[in-house]
């Protein structure tokens, strides 16, 4: 198969049906978390021979998700997903302290942002009543019903607002370092911005409810590394997953899936997320881990499994 094709063929509704084990895949079906801006502006220029546009007004902005939607029409997904990466699209943001570095990559940023691992912007009651929270009531959803309306026949779109609740509180709020240490010194306060984190996360997801063509929430939460989850798993199933249980069944309510992307390793909570959060499908693996082949036969049989190629 060579790309980008001439004549996709996107098919989400047969996409649904292996994920929800109804049948057996007929063909390789494409998904994915996100392509970073620079290599869709790469792709979008040298592979689909169109002008690249930056969004800056309404009508860049709609020229920018065209070209979006082409590209992954063109690469052979059956499906969009909208994320954060597009700071016009449809999301939560919540302020954070992010250190400044030069980004070396081949395709570069120019300067790369990365999280401050140690002391982060809420590291007390105070700062909890100080920081200016994000309103979901403020949510606009134009990008969403843009791409619902120009999306190909065949396609669908998932939804997805902000990182995950886990991501939020150790990226964007409490630092790695402090809320590791909170969870022991003032676990009250993990549990307050856990629970104002995942209201906001799933108020905006109940705003997307009854758009033309979505078919789920493809929610992302990094919550290992290579050898261990990123906190307690204990930690975890208190102040967590319990929110994305949450999420998993509004979707569920509404007939969608529920998709998980979280890097690293789950092995001690993959039960939790299969039984109790009911997740429909796990994306991200790294052989070092767990082998994508591995993890298909251990819960292949109860869950799709995503990516790993």
């Amino acid at each position: 198969m060579r790309v980008p094709l001439q004549n996709p063929k996107p098919d989400v509704e047969s996409f649904k049906q292996v994920i929800l084990k109804e049948k057996n895949p007929e063909r390789v079906h494409f998904i994915e978390l996100h392509i970073d801006k620079e290599i869709m502006r790469y792709l979008v220029e040298n592979c689909l021979n169109e002008r690249w546009v930056e969004p800056t007004d309404r009508e860049s902005k709609e020229r920018c998700l065209k070209n979006y939607i082409e590209l992954y029409w063109r690469l052979g997904y059956d499906s969009i997903r909208l994320s954060s990466q597009f700071r016009f699209s449809s999301s939560l943001n919540f302020p954070s302290q992010l250190r400044k570095g030069k980004d070396t990559a081949y395709l570069s940023r120019g300067i790369r942002d990365w999280v401050e691992e140690g002391r982060g912007v809420i590291t007390s009651w105070d700062d909890f009543e100080r920081y200016p929270w994000p309103s979901a009531e403020e949510l606009d959803l134009w990008s969403y019903e843009f791409i619902s309306e120009n999306i190909p026949d065949g396609m669908g779109i998932f939804a997805s607002f902000s990182p995950g609740i886990f991501e939020i509180l150790s990226n964007q709020l409490f630092g790695y370092q402090t809320l590791s240490l909170l969870l022991y010194d003032d676990p009250e306060l993990v549990k307050t911005v856990a629970s104002r984190v995942g209201e906001l996360i799933y108020r905006c997801y109940e705003k997307i409810i009854g758009l033309p063509n979505l078919i789920g929430f493809f929610q992302g939460d990094d919550m290992g590394f290579k050898t261990s989850t990123l906190i307690a798993p204990s930690h975890l199933r208190k102040y967590i997953l319990p929110w994305h249980k949450k999420l998993a069944a509004l979707a569920h309510k509404n007939g969608l899936l529920y998709i998980l992307h979280s890097c690293g390793y789950l092995e001690p909570i993959m039960e939790e997320l299969i039984e109790e959060v009911k997740i429909n499908a796990k994306h991200s693996f790294e052989d070092e881990i767990m082998p994508v082949g591995e993890f298909k036969r251990r819960y292949g049989n109860r869950i799709g499994v995503l990516g790993g190629v």
